[in-house]
């Protein structure tokens, strides 16, 4: 028999949260969330998104168990950006039982429908910081800490409840080797016409302080057309500084400033925290702390989070003076491979950005959509 449940209670929230420690303590591809960041996502104080958003988090049971889970998301922000009447579905996970699966969307589509959605689209988060898109290849290999991981049932499962694809994120591997892109002979030229350079900071409290907001605006304003998105509010960007300003290495960041020392371009790339966050089960304390601080002293592959470019500066060379040198400091670091972030497959203008770098396919991610 299957039953579901509203979060509503502390008890509830936590095996909302612990429910996936079960469903994948045998999955050695699958990395855990940080706890802590969980429950920071999820709770209307901590999480500025609710500001404009609302939700409802619901658990499903069989025979008296926890069998899945699922949140399901209003953003009034972004249905007025783009003209739709969405409710979203995240957090999703469930056994491999098609009546599961059922019975959580059954109470997204009445929650949602209740407060006048006509769509249903998911998995998506709150903003474009959390995770989506639902792994539909690369299930063999180690997730990214940053983003999600499913088992294969989860496609079927779902596009036998009717649920369409809406969009695709492809994920590609770099090869950094000792051979260098032929863009990067043009770097001086493109500095030097555009009045470009990259910004030197000797730590990441400087780098946060110069331009960490600043840079979260760039990202508001270069992502805007992109599926789904909604600009983060101040309140967002300073939570989002705090959580990832300690995990970064100024070697691994690139920020391309204008001839006035404004920001006009960034990427931020961390070493792999994968293995070191799986050991750990999600949790910094009492040696997650540690094992993360040694990932990233010590490790071969980095992780591209984020790149953006102000659209007045797109297709003026910005990306190649950050990924020049970006790409000396992973030489000089010993990294021999770079994992891309989830990039629209339609987004012409970001997979083209590493045409001249030697690629492999990683992940594949996608979004579905259904009406209700």
């Amino acid at each position: 028999m299957i039953t579901t449940r509203i979060v509503d209670s502390k008890p509830l929230l936590r095996a909302f949260v612990k429910f996936p420690y079960e469903l994948y303590k045998n999955c050695e591809n699958w990395v855990p969330a940080l706890e802590g960041d969980e429950y920071d996502t999820l709770n209307p104080k901590t999480n500025g998104a609710f500001e404009y958003c609302e939700a409802e988090l619901y658990l499903a049971y069989k025979d008296g168990r926890v069998a899945g889970r699922v949140a399901a998301i209003i953003n009034r922000k972004a249905n007025e950006l783009w003209g739709e009447k969405i409710v979203r579905f995240g957090w999703l996970d469930f056994i491999e039982d098609e009546e599961v699966l059922r019975a959580l969307m059954d109470k997204v589509v009445e929650w949602g429908r209740a407060r006048g959605c006509t769509f249903i689209k998911g998995p998506l988060g709150f903003t474009d910081m959390d995770k989506e898109g639902l792994l539909v290849e690369g299930y063999e290999k180690l997730s990214p800490f940053t983003c999600l991981y499913n088992y294969p049932y989860y496609d079927s499962m779902l596009q036998k409840l009717g649920f369409e694809k809406d969009v695709d994120w492809t994920q590609r591997i770099v090869k950094v080797t000792s051979d260098l892109p032929p863009m990067f002979q043009y770097a001086d030229l493109i500095g030097k016409r555009y009045g470009l350079k990259v910004a030197k900071c000797r730590s990441v409290s400087e780098m946060n302080e110069k331009y960490g907001l600043s840079i979260f605006h760039m990202y508001n304003e270069s992502f805007a057309p992109l599926f789904q998105f909604t600009p983060l509010s101040d309140r967002q960007i300073d939570r989002y500084l705090r959580t990832y300003v300690p995990i970064l290495i100024p070697d691994f960041v690139a920020i391309c400033l204008d001839e006035d020392d404004n920001p006009v371009g960034f990427t931020f790339c961390v070493p792999s925290l994968s293995k070191a966050v799986k050991k750990s089960k999600g949790k910094l304390f009492p040696f997650g702390f540690l094992r993360i601080l040694r990932a990233l002293r010590h490790n071969d592959t980095i992780e591209d989070l984020m790149i953006g470019v102000l659209p007045e500066y797109q297709g003026k060379g910005a990306n190649v003076l950050m990924f020049k040198y970006l790409h000396e400091n992973c030489l000089k670091r010993g990294i021999k491979r770079m994992i891309l972030n989830p990039q629209l497959e339609d987004n012409v203008k970001v997979q083209s950005l590493f045409e001249q770098y030697e690629t492999e396919p990683f992940m594949r991610r996608r979004a579905y959509r259904k009406a209700i």
